[in-house]
């Protein structure tokens, strides 16, 4: 029998061959055999750790979903200012580029969604963990007074969700016209015209 340890390290490996695989063949299509040949094992292997293909995709989000947003929440904590915050949030929603496979697999899932209660949750799940680290960045900057936007939170928080899955989709999706830097400058321009800025200058 193996190791935890061992068990926790074949975990992760398989989680990282999903993404791959994911990015490679698309979450409509994908399969165990897939997975299994980005790991390079067989099948029978998968099924030692996971009950079948949902069970890994499943591991597969959570881990994705805490990796993104708790490594974005953690630089966040470091700052102190919250237009320093704000950009770190920004720039830490964005892909790292086209090849971000993580993301990628994230925004797929945002593609199934309706398709069954599994997606639903999943994509809910990572939705409101992205309202919540904007939520409570903006009440900070209101509470200091560098904040001074005529929205409310809510929406504020659910506008910059939505600037940067749009951008990140275009980022993933190859369009060479969206960069990782245009987007991130479009989302602070469009901060500081909401009354939101990220420059402490």
């Amino acid at each position: 029998m193996a190791r935890p340890r061992d068990q926790r390290a074949r975990r992760e490996s398989l989680i990282e061959a999903t993404y791959a695989a994911g990015r490679m063949h698309g979450l409509r299509s994908l399969s165990l055999t897939d997975v299994a040949a980005q790991a390079g094992l067989t099948r029978g292997a998968i099924l030692y750790y996971y009950e079948d293909l949902d069970a890994l995709l499943v591991e597969a989000h959570s881990a994705g979903v805490e990796r993104f947003c708790d490594q974005r929440d953690a630089t966040i904590a470091a700052l102190e200012d919250p237009r320093e915050q704000l950009a770190a949030a920004i720039e830490g929603g964005l892909p790292s580029g086209p090849d971000d496979a993580l993301m990628s697999l994230l925004y797929e899932f945002d593609v199934l969604s309706g398709n069954s209660e599994l997606h639903d949750e999943l994509v809910q799940k990572l939705y409101l963990r992205q309202l919540e680290t904007y939520r409570r960045i903006l009440a900070a900057g209101r509470a200091a007074g560098l904040f001074t936007a005529r929205l409310d939170d809510e929406q504020l928080a659910m506008t910059f969700v939505a600037l940067e899955d749009a951008y990140g989709l275009h980022i993933v999706g190859g369009n060479a016209l969206m960069t990782v830097a245009t987007a991130a400058a479009a989302m602070r321009a469009v901060a500081a015209e909401l009354g939101c800025p990220t420059s402490v200058a």
